[in-house]
């Protein structure tokens, strides 16, 4: 990717935490019926099962957050998850796949109005249904802390999507990540979903994929992506995109200056869509990381592909994993990166592509020009078990037996490397650095290692602070 964090200045500030273990002997919600509460006057979207009022408001004000969540639980009728009380304080929580239900749901909602300390809330596979996103979204326009919030897999179909479309228009959270993957959401969510998003711009990283939008949700994406200039970051894989549906995502990305990573991997678009995302590859100026694998693209696609490559200045990570390409389409693709010496494609990923040795000699000539680049395939037909094993030698132990030599720790031989003495770099960066140093001679599978090793969380960035010791 590219020198800078994957998401813009705006989205850097936020907490990076650790997630906490969960117990494994976590007690599970209990659907009891709840207590009668007294009726208060609400909005119509409101209902007396997703009011987020306790029955004495004095005591809202004066009990502390552990015993606020308590008497929420006593309120709707369920067991306290004793996980979310140790927890309450830490800026991470994550309570998914705690078989909440819409009433635990509502408990924890209750508990977060005033809570200022969490900023991402995983919620992943709870059950909470219309009745739970309802309560959480009710929380969420009193909340300004939670930056990022995870509701996948909670079946929450087309009534959930309506309410996360009523919210999602009103643009009043600090929200700036959603992530509603395998929640059920079909056309009819899609152009509800796209009719808000054409207008909040506060959303910067939106998760939808593993739903059924087919391609009538794809032409609504598209006419969203027209509008929108907030998201950065949009997941659509395994949606059931197809052709149509492709080529109309493809016309509103045209338009589209935000989105930077984009993924449409698993929707099966076939070469006419893999035309249409090469022309929005030569046009686009802003996406620096697309995931197209497993979309029936063959070498015809990968030549229309190339076509947008040739041109293109700004794409950085290119993912074609398990498509029906040969050593042809992988060709097709690396010539015009060659073409274009303004490129800055940093990784081609082909890698169930076997390939020959010739190949690899007019790779060496594309590197050449682009050091930063790593073209990953399957492997090089013929070559030879001991050659393998040779280009497969644990680099780590290669770097750490010449630090021994020279008396000194591997971050400062890493140091030396980079003129300013950075500890934090692109991995283009770190890359065409460790090509070119003469200290420890490596070749591009053993820096692939160092990659993995160093960028563990694939954002693009090799942050060699971790070496310290």
């Amino acid at each position: 990717m590219e020198e800078d964090e994957p998401l813009e200045a705006e989205t850097t500030d936020e907490a990076e935490s650790a997630p906490a273990p969960q117990d494994s002997d976590e007690t599970l919600y209990c659907e009891a019926e709840a207590p009668l509460t007294v009726e208060k006057e609400k909005p119509v979207w409101e209902s007396s099962e997703t009011d987020l009022e306790i029955e004495d408001s004095e005591k809202y004000f004066t009990t502390g957050q552990t015993e606020l969540y308590l008497e929420a639980c006593k309120l709707v009728g369920v067991v306290p998850v004793s996980y979310f009380i140790r927890n309450m304080e830490e800026t991470y929580m994550n309570l998914s796949h705690h078989g909440l239900g819409p009433k635990g749901t509502k408990a924890i909602a209750i508990a977060l109005v005033s809570n200022t300390s969490i900023i991402c809330l995983e919620l992943e596979d709870n059950c909470m249904m219309e009745e739970g996103v309802t309560s959480l979204v009710q929380m969420l326009t009193e909340n300004y802390y939670i930056q990022e919030l995870n509701i996948s897999e909670n079946n929450l179909g087309l009534e959930g999507a309506r309410v996360i479309t009523d919210f999602l228009q009103k643009d009043v959270s600090a929200l700036w990540n959603l992530q509603l993957s395998g929640n059920n959401f079909k056309e009819e969510a899609a152009a509800l979903l796209c009719q808000a998003l054409s207008s909040n711009y506060r959303i910067k990283k939106l998760d939808l994929s593993h739903n059924q939008f087919s391609d009538k949700g794809g032409e609504q994406m598209g006419q969203m992506l027209a509008l929108n200039i907030g998201l950065q970051v949009l997941d659509l894989s395994w949606n059931e995109i197809h052709t149509r549906g492709t080529v109309a995502l493809c016309n509103g990305l045209r338009a589209n200056v935000t989105l930077r990573i984009l993924d449409l991997s698993m929707n099966g678009f076939g070469n006419e869509g893999a035309q249409a995302l090469g022309e929005v590859i030569r046009l686009n100026s802003s996406l620096i990381y697309i995931d197209v694998s497993s979309n029936d693209i063959s070498n015809d696609g990968a030549s229309k592909i190339s076509r947008g490559l040739e041109f293109n200045e700004t794409l950085s990570v290119l993912k074609l994993f398990l498509n029906p390409l040969s050593m042809e389409g992988a060709v097709f693709l690396i010539l015009a990166i060659k073409k274009n010496p303004k490129s800055r494609m940093e990784e081609l990923d082909i890698s169930n592509v076997q390939v020959s040795e010739q190949f690899v000699r007019t790779l060496d000539g594309v590197y050449a020009i682009h050091p930063q680049l790593d073209v990953i395939y399957k492997s090089v037909q013929g070559l030879s078990a001991k050659k393998t094993a040779y280009l497969w030698t644990n680099p780590m132990k290669l770097i750490q037996s010449y630090a021994d030599q020279q008396k000194i720790t591997i971050l400062d031989f890493f140091k030396t490397l980079s003129p300013s003495g950075a500890v934090k770099m692109s991995v283009g960066q770190f890359r065409k650095m460790m090509l070119q140093q003469n200290k420890v001679p490596m070749n591009r599978h053993q820096i692939r290692e160092l990659v993995k090793k160093l960028d563990e969380k694939s954002t693009g960035m090799v942050n060699l602070s971790s070496l310290k010791t």
